[in-house]
């Protein structure tokens, strides 16, 4: 007895829609057909061209024939070219995959007796089975080439050497040089010392900026909450001003008050007779202002969540402990923290990775300065973020910044993983699973 579903499948692996023809669904294997040929006739000549491009990136530099100019091959147009063309060798492989199951599926039916179902059947079958799969197919295309397809070409620049002067297209080509760039970022002199200067600054930085903004919203969120406390509804919304004014406008208006200058707070000192601070020129104090700045715009966010969390505590736990004899500081420890942080561990592990790449407070409140002069294209107050700017939109080394940005990537996911899954709230939630 012959198999219908390996003849059937072995079919559509010679050439799609082969296996639906033969298990006498017209229609699909019609359709099916149509794909490959429109692939083979519309899209293979541009991915034989992708995949060249992306192997060789480019043969050609761009040249000066009498006097004019002739354009050579565009390295990084043939990069994005070679990842398109990996997208849809990818789409490709789904449908050829789905075309060879569907012809199998169909195919043991058959061996079982059954009959295949007509095209119109069959459309109502794949609309009650697949439904998730087709409302979800629109968001995966648009998100394989709108968010994947740029990854990948960050990735791979990374491994390049497209970077000022000499390798920028289409003037000059560039090359694959492997794992180079990140050689040389800890290995140059000048390279090492910025990375690991600035790679210890943005830790400081995420780590201080987190846990001054935690911890004040957890302080003032238990001050407003406690019993003695009048007006709490007007405390919480004084409070919370700083979160609603937009964050831009809040960074752009201390970045005035610190002004050494004009700045009011300098005009105050010297009007007591202090002489005026540098606090965006000294190194020391520029990093102090980002976290006071930080703790200003931070705080606001987690007071209201953790006025939120501590509303939500039962008061009769509170009142079984001060029947033991607790003391407002041990229920505090032993009832408070543990609840809030039951609730907020993986909100605080978030506001750690955000804080990591918080480019806007850094920037616009001083653009990364003061210049410091054993760095390359860094100030003191640069983070990772903040340089990765500065190395493509300053300096073009694109290459350095992409393998920065996939260190940074690294580090952000090992640390959230390794934290996520220690926090009391994944555990439970994995039991109950």
């Amino acid at each position: 007895m012959k198999s219908h579903s390996k003849i059937a499948c072995l079919l559509s692996i010679l050439f799609m829609g082969l296996g639906q023809l033969y298990n006498k669904q017209i229609i699909k294997g019609v359709i099916f057909a149509a794909v490959e040929v429109i692939f083979i006739v519309f899209f293979l000549p541009f991915i034989r061209y992708g995949m060249w491009g992306l192997y060789t990136l480019g043969e050609k530099p761009q040249a000066f024939v009498n006097g004019k100019v002739v354009q050579g091959d565009h390295s990084i147009f043939l990069m994005i070219y070679g990842i398109i063309s990996l997208a849809l060798i990818f789409i490709f492989a789904v449908l050829y995959y789905l075309n060879c199951r569907d012809a199998y599926r169909v195919g043991r039916l058959r061996d079982e007796g059954g009959k295949p179902n007509n095209f119109i059947k069959s459309l109502k079958v794949m609309w009650e089975q697949g439904f998730p799969y087709i409302m979800l197919s629109p968001a995966a295309f648009f998100t394989l080439f709108l968010t994947v397809v740029p990854l990948l070409f960050g990735v791979l620049v990374a491994f390049t050497n497209y970077s000022s002067p000499n390798h920028i297209p289409p003037r000059t080509l560039v090359d694959w040089v492997g794992f180079q760039t990140f050689i040389d970022l800890f290995t140059l002199a000048a390279y090492k010392d910025t990375f690991l200067g600035v790679f210890s600054w943005t830790v400081t930085w995420a780590v201080l900026s987190t846990v001054t903004t935690f911890f004040s919203g957890l302080v003032f969120a238990v001050i407003i909450e406690s019993n003695g406390i009048k007006l709490k509804k007007f405390w919480r919304t004084i409070f919370i001003l700083p979160w609603a004014v937009p964050g831009y406008i809040s960074i752009l208006v201390f970045r005035n008050i610190f002004n050494a200058q004009f700045g009011p707070l300098n005009q105050w000192l010297k009007a007591i007779g202090i002489n005026g601070i540098q606090w965006l020129g000294d190194p020391t104090w520029a990093k102090v202002v980002c976290l006071a700045v930080n703790l200003w715009l931070g705080f606001p966010y987690f007071l209201a969540l953790m006025s939120g969390v501590l509303t939500g505590i039962s008061k009769d736990l509170y009142e079984a402990a001060e029947v033991e004899g607790a003391s407002k500081l041990q229920q505090f420890f032993k009832i408070t923290f543990p609840m809030v942080m039951f609730a907020t561990a993986p909100l605080l592990i978030m506001s750690f990775a955000n804080n990591f790449n918080n480019f806007n407070l850094i920037y616009f409140l001083n653009s990364g300065n003061p210049v410091n002069t054993k760095y390359k294209y860094a100030g003191d107050t640069d983070i990772l973020l903040s340089w990765i700017y500065k190395l493509t939109l300053d300096q073009n080394q694109f290459n350095k910044a992409c393998a920065v940005s996939i260190i940074i990537f690294i580090i952000i996911a090992t640390i959230s993983a390794f934290n996520f899954t220690r926090t009391r709230s994944f555990k439970e939630e994995d039991m109950i699973q």
